[in-house]
């Protein structure tokens, strides 16, 4: 059987290891079997955050609706109610983003949410 030499491939394997590794800590970045298992974790943890910055980005929307809400008497649940019931399809991300930059329309949201909940 024909010797098989894996120069090219063996290199460049190790190289795209090592270079996501730059700025790690000491033989993380140096050498070759840290470095693989410190990438791997990191990737790991990649994985997780852009999981985690889903979550994080609603809560913090939510709170910013809620300290809007309550400028107008209104808690949060009975808002989103509220607009649910005045068939206003606005996601939460639109609705903070006009709570923070637009007080006088999200008013006029808290207005009409008021309204179809009295009626």
């Amino acid at each position: 059987m024909a010797r098989v030499k894996r120069g090219n491939v063996h290199k460049n394997r190790r190289r795209r290891i090592l270079k996501r590794a730059k700025g790690y800590y000491s033989s993380d970045s140096r050498l070759y079997a840290s470095a693989r298992d410190a990438v791997d974790h990191a990737m790991v943890y990649a994985y997780i955050g852009r999981k985690r910055k889903k979550r994080d980005f609603r809560r913090l929307w939510i709170i910013r609706i809620n300290a809007a809400c309550r400028l107008h008497q209104l808690s949060y649940s009975r808002f989103m109610a509220g607009l649910k019931a005045a068939d206003i399809g606005l996601d939460r991300k639109v609705l903070a983003e006009i709570a923070v930059k637009d007080p006088e329309t999200f008013e006029q949201l808290t207005v009409a949410a008021k309204d179809c909940l009295a009626a």
